[in-house]
């Protein structure tokens, strides 16, 4: 299939929204980690990461925003994603904080891939009737 250079721009920027729930400024790809000087993260999870998988571990997040108490954990896995690397982890969000019309989270976020394991707790918040969006700090 065919598509033009802007669509694969569009494509790419919405697999980094995705990312923005899991880091708020974490660059994706060993290649961009070179690049932006982060060559730490080279064989992180999120390395392994592909846009099918960033999908599963949104949709994962946001069912446990919504349906865990503070403590418990969501499992998930990148099982049917297509990506020939396993990748697994937990959910867990906790400190939640509600005021007025806004409830926000704490969101621990861990990932194992070939035996790396990689945490991101970010803090999100959605006002009623929202969805969750990153708590920009």
């Amino acid at each position: 299939m065919f598509m033009s250079q802007s669509t694969r721009g569009l494509k790419r920027i919405s697999a980094q929204m995705a990312l923005s729930l899991i880091a708020s400024c974490v660059l994706l790809g060993g290649g961009a980690a070179q690049a932006a000087n982060l060559g730490f993260l080279n064989n992180t999870p999120i390395t392994y990461m592909k846009q099918r998988d960033l999908q599963m571990l949104n949709k994962a997040a946001h069912t446990a925003l919504d349906t865990k108490q503070d403590g418990e954990s969501f499992d998930w896995n990148n099982e049917g994603a297509g990506n020939p690397v396993a990748i697994n982890g937990t959910i867990t969000p906790s400190d939640t904080d509600k005021k007025s019309d806004r409830t926000c989270r704490k969101l621990t976020m861990v990932a194992h891939a070939k035996g790396q394991t990689q945490t991101w707790a970010p803090t999100v918040c959605k006002t009623n009737g929202g969805s969750w969006a990153l708590l920009k700090q």
